[in-house]
């Protein structure tokens, strides 16, 4: 039985390809789960769409990604944070608070795509906003004593 994949399916194949499978196999464990639909005309025609819809937005995505990081290049955020006679902070900065510090700024950046090890001495540091494939940022981080 001929079937389109919905989801990555092990020792099976990938998302959108389309493969023979025994009916049972098809019948009782892909299609409850929603894995798989028929290989029929018709849903081969709304995969190839809904396929070429998901590239676009994937398109514009990259695009909006690309803009947002050269804005973020070159970007200084400054902290206040109490600290010891040996300039070791109370605390650390963390990519949960650059990622504040970047959306009060206007730039939307999830925690988990900033990559630093928790600051904490005072002084200029760097982390690294990356998107994948290549796409990163640098940012400065300025600690200071408060």
């Amino acid at each position: 039985m001929k079937v389109i994949l919905q989801k990555d399916v092990k020792n099976v194949g990938k998302v959108g390809d389309v493969v023979t499978v025994a009916q049972g196999y098809a019948r009782n464990y892909l299609f409850p789960r929603k894995l798989a639909v028929v290989a029929a005309e018709n849903n081969v025609r709304m995969w190839e769409h809904l396929k070429s819809v998901s590239e676009a937005k994937k398109k514009k995505a990259l695009a909006e990604r690309k803009a947002l990081l050269e804005k973020l290049s070159g970007v200084t955020l400054s902290f206040k944070m109490a600290a010891g006679e040996k300039e070791k902070i109370f605390g650390a900065v963390t990519a949960h608070d650059l990622s504040h510090e970047l959306e009060l700024k206007g730039f939307s950046v999830d925690r988990r795509d900033i990559h630093l090890e928790p600051i904490k001495m005072l002084g200029q540091h760097k982390a690294v906003v990356s998107f994948g494939d290549g796409m990163d940022a640098e940012l400065t981080v300025v600690v200071e004593r408060a």
